[in-house]
């Protein structure tokens, strides 16, 4: 099977929202006031479809094959995010009646990992690694940048892929009730 990776589409909203909501489905609930699958995935749907907002189309890589997403993975500039999110809380307000507290993740200096994910029929084949190392060539080896990204300190599967494909730990975080490591990977001098 052969994957590719490429920037996200509008037209790929419909199959991204429930790879999306693997990675963030408590996140998602808190956001909208409700534990209700079915309109967590329309909410995601609808962000993913729109431009500059944090899960728009525009911040995502999927991994494909057979014209099968199978995996994703949503990055914008830190610097960005109030500008970026705004537009959810405004959709957020309109559409779900609800007004949620958030918290910064991410500040200027990093692109931020917003969420990786992949498809349940795909898991275990790579797709996650693949997503991680197409990412840091992207922004770290040909862009310069530091990716930076906030793992649960409960998934220690996660955390160990990361700090593998050479991100470490810089702080800790606790945000939604749970405690995160803050790992970042940056350009070394061979990146020059």
């Amino acid at each position: 099977m052969t994957v590719q990776i490429r920037k996200a589409t509008p037209q790929d909203a419909f199959a991204l929202a429930p790879i999306l909501l693997l990675a963030m489905e408590d996140i998602v609930y808190y956001l909208i006031g409700q534990q209700d699958k079915a309109r967590a995935i329309d909410f995601l749907t609808y962000c993913i479809a729109q431009k500059d907002n944090q899960y728009s189309y525009q911040h995502i890589w999927v991994a494909e094959a057979n014209e099968t997403i199978l995996g994703q993975a949503s990055l914008y500039n830190g610097a960005d995010l109030a500008n970026l999110r705004q537009p959810v809380l405004d959709y957020i307000t309109k559409e779900y009646q609800h007004t949620p507290i958030v918290f910064d993740e991410t500040s200027a200096g990093e692109v931020y990992l917003d969420t990786i994910a992949v498809a349940p029929q795909a898991q275990g084949m790579g797709i996650g690694q693949l997503l991680l190392r197409h990412i840091i060539d992207f922004f770290v080896h040909n862009q310069k940048a530091t990716i930076g990204l906030l793992v649960d300190q409960e998934n220690p599967k996660a955390k160990s892929l990361y700090l593998r494909t050479g991100f470490s730990k810089v702080s800790e975080k606790s945000i939604f009730g749970k405690r995160l490591d803050h790992l970042q990977i940056k350009p070394t001098a061979k990146d020059s």
